[in-house]
């Protein structure tokens, strides 16, 4: 369900202020270049983790998952979810494994401003109906990229992108959006990587000065997902895999721009 702060207008930011999310943006993109050059079968998820945080501090950027508020507080400053696991996986002694679909997604502030992305990894030799999910993941996330220039209100995107995944015969998930952000992580508006009713009542304009998290999450089988006793790992119901892609999108006057591209 869409939380109520979805009613409320984007906060649109200044060419300034967006020129100051992309610093915090850059290492978050070298947060996940170092990821995923590290995630091998053999590797534990904790020393992905464990990567990431000393990288956070050698350019002094503050983690906005670490210590995120829940029944338990996020102990980590990735998320890192394997195959049924769609996000929010902790990391810990898992290890990584030839065949594996490797989530991982991170976040930083930087300077008082944040950036937030996520990358799925193909470990090794990867089922063939595996890798086709990982490439429509990644096409939808790049409809979103294209049609945030042409488009003039959300649901035209997040329609072309629940579109492609279901024409390809996999799921959007619904029980998780992207959202907006700044100075703080999530900020109006919510983004739904699909269309109803409500998503349409409660639509926003394409308009310079938006900045978004557009992260979609696409399941092999059915839509539904369950969060396990650990209070944050979210598994898809059926035990099929996902796949989860994201980036911090800036609307500009001179186009797109990718607040977290490599």
């Amino acid at each position: 369900m869409l939380r109520k702060f979805f009613h409320r207008e984007p906060d649109l930011k200044s060419p300034r202020e967006i020129r100051l999310m992309r610093e915090a943006g850059k290492i978050v993109a070298e947060a996940l270049r170092e990821c995923r050059a590290m995630t091998k079968p053999g590797i534990r998820t904790k020393d992905i983790d464990q990567a990431v945080e000393a990288l956070f501090k050698r350019h002094g950027a503050q983690s906005l998952f670490k210590g995120y508020p829940g029944k338990v507080p996020f102990p980590a400053v990735t998320c890192i979810s394997v195959n049924e696991e769609v996000v929010h996986g902790i990391p810990g002694p898992k290890v990584i494994k030839d065949g594996d679909l490797v989530k991982i997604d991170t976040a930083c502030k930087l300077n008082g401003w944040c950036a937030d992305a996520a990358i799925t990894i193909v470990v090794g030799e990867v089922r063939p109906e595996w890798l086709r999910l990982v490439q429509v993941g990644e096409q939808v996330l790049e409809i979103a990229r294209i049609e945030l220039g042409r488009c003039k209100k959300w649901s035209d995107i997040a329609l072309k992108m629940q579109q492609h995944a279901e024409n390809a015969g996999f799921n959007v998930v619904t029980q998780y959006v992207g959202h907006g952000i700044g100075r703080t992580m999530h900020e109006n508006p919510q983004v739904p990587n699909y269309v109803n009713r409500e998503v349409k009542r409660q639509d926003f304009r394409i308009e310079p000065g938006l900045v978004i998290a557009v992260e979609p999450m696409v399941n092999m089988g059915r839509p539904e997902t369950d969060t396990k006793r650990d209070h944050w790992t979210v598994v898809t119901r059926d035990g099929l895999p996902s796949v989860h892609v994201e980036h911090t999108f800036a609307v500009t006057e001179e186009g797109v721009m990718v607040i977290t591209a490599d």
